[in-house]
C-alpha cells in the first residue's frame, strides 16, 4: 500500500505507474481515492468543530445550572444531544467511507523502481546475468519423474490416491537429498550471518492481507474451515507478520532471518498441476530468506540476497539465469524482482524457476503497522523476500545438472556430510 500523501501531492505519477503495469482498470481508483478521502477530511473538520462546540455547551449548562437558569440549560441540552447525534452520524460515517477508501488503496500497486522494464508478461522479462557454463551431454536426459523412479525415488501413483493430483511420496535416497538439501540452504545462511528460524505454518487473515495482494491469496491460499486462519504459502507470511504493529530499533537494523517451513498453495490458474512429476505441486518445503531495513538500505540488500542465492546454487553445480521482472510481471506490492532460473541439459534452455527475490519498500510496513524509530521520528520499514530453495521443484534441476549417463547422480562435495558420505546416488535394479 502507497502513501495517501503521494496521491494527494502527485496523483498523475501514481497513475502512469498504475499504466506501466499495463493495469488501467485502476486508473479511476486514484480519482475515486482522492474523492473518498476529501470526504473524509472534510468529515472529520466537522465533527472535530462539533465536538468542541459540545465542550464549549456543556460548560455553560454547568454554570446556568449553578444559577439556577434551568430553561437556558435545557435549551443548550437540547442543542447537546443534537450536536451528539450528528456527531454519531459523521463517525458512522467516516468508518464506511474508510473502509472504501482502504479497498482502492490496497488495490493500487506499489511504485515500481525507475529501472524496471517495462513489459505486459513474463515473456518480456530481461536477462541481466547468467551463472555457470550451462551442460550439453552427449547423452539424453530423460524426463525428471523417470530419473526420480528409476532412482526408487518417487510415488506419484500412491500420492494420486491419498491426496490427489499436485502431490507426491518421495522415498529413499531421493527423500534423503530432499532433506540433505533443505539442511544444507539453512548452514549456508547461518554462515551468511542470518537468524535461522521455523515460524507458524498458519496465520490469520489480517497478516494476509498485509502480506499479499487479494488476487494473490484468492490464488495462493488454503483456508482452514471454520476458524479465522490460513495454511502459508511461504514462510515470508509469517515472518513478515511477525512485526505486525511494532516499532523496532533503528539500532537492531537490519533484521537478517532465514526460515524453514512448509508451503502449501491452490495453485488456481496454473498449468500444468495434472503433469506427471514435482515441477508445480500443492505442497513443498522451503528455505526462505527475510530482511526488514531502513528504507535508504534496501536496494543494497536486494542485489545482495540474489547474489547469496546464486552462490548457493553454483554450489550444487546448476548454471542459472538471473531475470529481471518487467513491471507487468512484478506483484503490486513489489517494487522490483528477479528470478533465478536453472538451466535445464533437458530441454537445453534455461527453465525452471530456482527462486525469487523481491523488494517490496514499504508496502507490507503499511498494512502491518512495522515501524522503526530514528533520529528523525517513527518511519515505515522496508521489507524483502528471498527463496534460498524450495525442493521437490529444484530437485529436477539438480538432477539434471548432475546426472551421469548410466542413471547414477553425483552428489556434490557440499552435501556428502550430510548425506551420510554418499557421493552416488544410483539406479535401482
Amino acid at each position: 500500500m502507497i502513501d495517501i500523501n503521494l496521491i494527494r501531492t502527485n496523483p498523475d505519477l501514481v497513475k502512469d505507474n498504475i499504466r506501466k503495469k499495463f493495469q488501467d482498470h485502476k486508473l479511476e481508483y486514484v480519482d475515486k481515492v482522492l474523492a473518498l478521502d476529501e470526504q473524509i477530511r472534510n468529515l472529520k473538520k466537522e465533527g472535530d468543530g462539533l465536538r468542541a462546540t459540545r465542550n464549549t455547551l456543556s460548560s455553560q449548562i454547568g454554570l446556568l445550572m449553578r444559577e439556577k437558569k434551568i430553561d437556558e440549560a435545557n435549551k443548550i441540552k437540547e442543542q447537546v444531544v443534537k450536536n451528539n447525534a450528528r456527531i454519531e452520524e459523521i463517525e458512522k460515517e467516516e468508518n464506511d467511507l474508510s473502509s472504501q477508501l482502504k479497498k482502492y488503496m490496497m488495490s493500487i500497486p506499489n511504485i515500481i523502481a525507475d529501472d524496471v522494464p517495462i513489459g505486459k508478461d513474463d515473456s518480456e522479462n530481461v536477462q541481466r546475468l547468467t551463472v555457470g557454463a550451462p551442460k550439453i551431454p552427449n547423452f539424453e536426459i530423460p524426463y525428471h519423474a523417470d530419473i526420480l523412479e528409476r532412482l526408487n525415488g518417487l510415488d506419484l501413483d500412491s500420492a494420486r490416491r491419498t491426496s490427489g493430483n499436485g502431490f507426491y511420496y518421495l522415498t529413499g535416497d531421493i527423500a534423503r537429498l530432499h532433506s540433505s538439501i533443505l539442511s544444507y540452504a539453512r548452514d549456508f545462511m547461518i554462515n551468511k550471518g542470518f537468524m535461522y528460524c521455523i515460524p507458524p505454518f498458519m496465520i490469520r487473515s489480517d497478516v494476509v492481507n498485509g502480506v499479499m495482494s487479494f488476487e494473490e491469496m484468492e490464488n495462493m491460499m488454503y483456508k482452514i474451515e471454520g476458524e479465522d486462519l490460513y495454511l502459508i504459502g511461504t514462510s515470508e507470511h509469517s515472518m513478515i507478520g511477525r512485526f505486525k504493529d511494532t516499532i523496532l530499533k533503528e539500532e537492531d537494523l537490519p533484521l537478517c532471518l532465514t526460515s524453514y517451513s512448509p508451503c502449501f498453495r491452490k495453485e488456481v490458474g496454473a498449468h500444468g498441476i495434472e503433469e506427471r512429476g514435482i515441477y508445480r505441486v500443492h505442497q513443498f518445503e522451503k528455505q526462505e530468506m527475510i530482511v526488514i531495513c531502513k528504507p535508504e538500505d534496501s536496494m543494497k540488500w536486494y542485489n545482495k540476497m540474489w547474489q547469496i542465492s546464486s552462490e548457493f546454487f553454483s554450489t550444487l553445480n546448476i548454471p542459472h539465469e538471473v531475470m529481471e521482472c518487467c513491471s507487468g510481471d512484478l506483484a503490486d506490492l513489489k517494487v522490483k524482482s528477479c528470478d533465478l532460473n536453472a538451466w535445464s541439459p533437458r530441454q537445453k534452455r534455461y527453465f525452471g524457476e530456482l527462486g525469487s527475490c523481491s523488494n517490496l519498500s514499504d508496502a507490507q510496513a503499511r498494512r502491518l503497522g512495522i515501524k522503526f524509530k530514528s533520529k528523525d521520528g517513527i518511519k515505515f520499514a522496508h521489507t524483502l523476500n528471498n527463496t534460498v530453495v524450495a525442493p521437490p521443484r529444484m530437485l529436477i534441476a539438480f538432477l539434471e545438472n548432475n546426472l551421469n549417463s548410466d542413471g547414477s547422480v553425483n552428489i556434490p562435495e557440499v552435501l556428502r556430510s550430510y548425506m551420510g558420505g554418499t557421493s552416488v546416488i544410483r539406479p535401482k535394479k
